[in-house]
């Protein structure tokens, strides 16, 4: 699995790192119950703090996309739960993304086209947009 960090990103690299391992488990090049690197190795092979590693992982576990503990490291769940409706936290993501299209003069139709394509992850330009370089 290949982390790839935007430097001078506003996004914090914690949020990077989680974004990038649930957009891996949704393309499935994240298999479920497949060991995640430890938080250490992680950190090295980035070239960032531990801790930042280890709060990424601690927000995936929160959240249900991964399982940790001390004697089995970290590992994608087996199973998730179904959701009907997007979290309170990723529907206001949305809202801003849809707010920054409408001022930007994107139609609806162009805006639902571009969700649909990261829905769908139907190109590697599109997967280079949606979710930069993982």
């Amino acid at each position: 699995m290949v982390i790839a960090i935007r430097e001078g990103s506003e996004i914090p690299i914690y949020q990077q790192i989680r974004d990038q391992i649930v957009q891996g488990i949704s393309d499935g090049r994240l298999k479920a119950n497949e060991q995640l690197p430890t938080v250490r190795s992680l950190a090295e092979e980035v070239g960032i703090n531990s801790m930042t590693v280890n709060k990424a992982y601690q927000l995936l576990k929160q959240q249900g996309y991964i399982i940790a503990d001390r004697w089995n490291g970290a590992r994608v769940c087996r199973s998730f739960a179904k959701a009907g409706q997007l979290s309170f936290e990723s529907r206001e993501q949305l809202l801003v993304l849809a707010a920054e299209a409408k001022i930007g003069g994107m139609t609806l139709e162009e805006f639902l086209n571009e969700c649909r394509q990261c829905y769908m992850g139907s190109s590697t330009e599109m997967k280079s947009k949606c979710a930069g370089a993982f």
